[in-house]
């Protein structure tokens, strides 16, 4: 079974430290939701495990199929099965989304076997129509330019097309209900939820509640002040909705001032 293992993790940008020891696992198959108050440092651990330059790991460890995280470059943890869906995906002008995915999935491949040609492109045809139909997507969807003109919803999904494509171990998920209507965020929470039966492992970062209706997390944690401060299942997710997090507020501080 693949894990990606965090272990006490520190990191700055700049003199500011922003994740203050951060411990967690995620296995294949397995949903963990990551729910947070802005500036809480949810979106740097997404940032930090794939190798964003701006983020400096000052201790702390994260383990992929066995081997150091930080000792990778970001393309060899992508070509390893991490994969990041980005909370804001960027446009690519003259990028195909069907060119994008084959050259991605041909990486991956020579990666695998630095003898590998690359997937014939028929049987490229044949696979992107497979998870565009399993995804529910107009096959017209892989012609466009990546991300040029998409909507909102339509780029959340084209994320969740390169996972489909892709086949990472485990994913990451750095807010991808953001910006989306009820509409989209069914289509998008469908498709996550075929990946996990797949056997994807998923981190998914949100603020709120209602992406959690579409997708049953198998844990739900807390993070606050740069850790993890509350941990539990699917009904802890439920719980915040109601009550907010002036409860793990007060929980936190008071256990800082020994009470």
């Amino acid at each position: 079974m693949v894990e990606l293992n965090i272990t006490d993790l520190h990191v700055s940008i700049g003199d500011k430290e922003i994740l203050k020891g951060v411990t967690l696992s995620v296995e294949q198959g397995q949903v963990h939701a990551i729910m947070g108050p802005n500036g809480t440092g949810k979106s740097t651990l997404a940032y930090t495990l794939m190798g964003h330059p701006s983020y400096e790991v000052t201790s702390g460890t994260a383990t992929f199929k066995g081997q150091n995280l930080f000792d990778m470059a970001t393309d060899e943890r992508s070509r390893s099965g991490l994969f990041l869906a980005f909370q804001y995906p960027v446009a690519i002008p003259g990028v195909t989304v069907a060119n994008f995915l084959r050259t991605a999935v041909n990486a991956r491949r020579k990666a695998l076997n630095p003898a590998d040609k690359g997937i014939p492109i028929l049987e490229f045809r044949n696979l992107l129509k497979e998870k565009m139909n399993l995804l529910k997507m107009d096959h017209s969807f892989a012609g466009r330019y990546l991300n040029e003109g998409f909507s909102g919803g339509e780029k959340k999904r084209a994320e969740v097309l390169q996972m489909a494509v892709l086949q990472p171990e485990i994913a990451i998920l750095d807010e991808t209900d953001s910006g989306l209507d009820i509409d989209a965020l069914k289509i998008v929470s469908e498709g996550v939820n075929l990946l996990k039966e797949q056997n994807v492992g998923v981190l998914l970062i949100t603020h709120y509640q209602r992406m959690l209706n579409y997708v049953k997390p198998d844990f739900v944690h807390v993070m606050m002040g740069g850790r993890i401060v509350e941990s539990g299942g699917a009904e802890l997710a439920l719980h915040l909705e109601e009550h907010g997090y002036d409860w793990i507020r007060e929980k936190v501080e008071n256990g800082r001032n020994g009470s």
